[in-house]
């Protein structure tokens, strides 16, 4: 296999499998940095040997036998962890090779190491930024450029935040495990607030070749349900897991047969599936029975729903958004939050009006290199016929996207935008 196939393949598996390897890995040795650093001595392993053996049959198992190999040889050089040797030796003189049933012989009352990962990487010791960005990184398996145009910041300031995270985890010896009810809830916002930056990446993929990564909306529609399981009487979790259901109800939607975007009022509706809309609305009302005021996920999820409930783009309750988007601004203030409610306005008002809020935003700071600013702009200045303008917009927009098939969409319509605006 060339080099070049051998390094596009073994990053497509690290993809799929690093959170659960590093999951694993974390349950066994109880340091979430060293299971980092064990992962990615197995890939340096695939790296160099694949190229020459080929890809064996099953990826995943062979980065975890040779992780677990290595976290052997890093036990025995420390001789104060003779226990932990003993521990990882028993399995593999049982075992004699990694299986799927090993883990699940160890496994304890939860049942999930994602789960587990996720609450040990939004331990309170860390900072609200530095949980996120850890979590993506162990998680969504993301890098640390991907997570730096996710919080629109640089990439030197999101790996400081990872390199700190897990020598604070390492420092405060902080324990791989799932909290007891109590602790749970204190670090709730946080991991619902990971949860769905994982399944934003996944919905509207921050860079690479694919507008989406479908895997990555699974992966955090499945841990967004077993914490609503854990949690059946926290709003915002049932929140969360209905905005996730509907927005993941248009995921074959949001793509043509090419791959290339389709925007939300070109879609074919018959595609959206309407089981993951049933469960979505379900859960919404299932938050909205347990507190008398909405929380940025429920209203989220409410303005997903009237998305979902509209049979036609022309018969969506704009005003609704729009009203929904202020009560959000209220809850949960931000430059983005105000830019959506800019399209709502403009959906529901007219151009003009939406445009109007857009041009207050030009000046926002955190927008700066923010691609769906000029996008908007550019939308909206199309509608009032303003081409020339719209066209300088698109551009603007398409040379700040970071992923191709959405930078592909922004120059297709400054193209459009520039040939209407030299039409006679």
């Amino acid at each position: 296999m060339p080099g070049t196939d051998v390094q596009r393949t073994i990053d497509a598996v690290w993809r799929i499998e690093s959170a659960k390897l590093i999951a694993a890995l974390a349950r066994l040795v109880r340091d979430v940095g060293l299971a980092e650093d064990l992962a990615q001595d197995a890939l340096v392993a695939a790296l160099e040997q694949w190229a020459s053996a080929g890809l064996p049959d099953n990826p995943g198992a062979w980065l975890m036998a040779v992780a677990k190999r290595r976290a052997m040889d890093h036990f025995r050089r420390q001789e104060r962890l003779d226990r932990k040797v003993a521990e990882l030796g028993r399995e593999f003189e049982t075992a004699g090779t990694y299986d799927d049933g090993l883990d699940d012989a160890i496994d304890d009352d939860i049942g999930d190491d994602l789960l587990r990962l996720i609450f040990t990487a939004c331990h309170p010791v860390l900072s609200t930024q530095a949980r996120v960005a850890l979590t993506l990184r162990l998680l969504g398996g993301l890098t640390t450029e991907e997570i730096a145009r996710g919080f629109l910041v640089a990439e030197s300031t999101v790996a400081q935040r990872i390199v700190r995270a897990k020598r604070t985890l390492a420092a405060k010896r902080v324990r791989f495990e799932l909290p007891e009810r109590a602790e749970r809830a204190e670090r709730l916002d946080s991991v619902l607030e990971v949860i769905y930056l994982i399944f934003n990446e996944g919905y509207s993929a921050t860079r690479g070749d694919h507008w989406m990564r479908p895997a990555l909306c699974e992966d955090a529609l499945r841990l967004g349900r077993i914490l609503a399981g854990l949690s059946p009487d926290e709003p915002e979790v049932h929140g969360l897991v209905a905005l996730m259901e509907i927005q993941a109800s248009r995921l074959r939607a949001r793509t043509d047969e090419t791959g290339a975007p389709v925007l939300l009022l070109d879609q074919n509706r018959a595609l959206w599936d309407r089981l993951l809309i049933n469960r979505g609305l379900a859960a919404l009302q299932r938050a909205e029975s347990l507190v008398d005021r909405r929380g940025p996920y429920t209203l989220q999820a409410a303005i997903a729903a009237c998305h979902a409930r509209a049979p036609s783009p022309e018969e969506t309750d704009w005003i609704r958004i729009a009203a929904l988007y202020a009560a959000l601004m209220q809850a949960a203030p931000s430059p983005v939050v105000e830019l959506n409610r800019a399209v709502a306005l403009g959906m529901a008002f007219g151009p003009q009006t939406g445009l109007d809020l857009v041009d207050e935003l030009m000046a926002e700071p955190t927008l700066a290199k923010y691609h769906l600013l000029p996008s908007v702009r550019g939308d909206l200045l199309v509608k009032l016929g303003r081409h020339e303008e719209a066209q300088r917009e698109f551009r603007r927009a398409a040379e700040l996207a970071g992923n191709e098939r959405e930078r592909a969409l922004l120059a297709d319509r400054t193209v459009a935008a520039g040939e209407r605006a030299s039409a006679p």
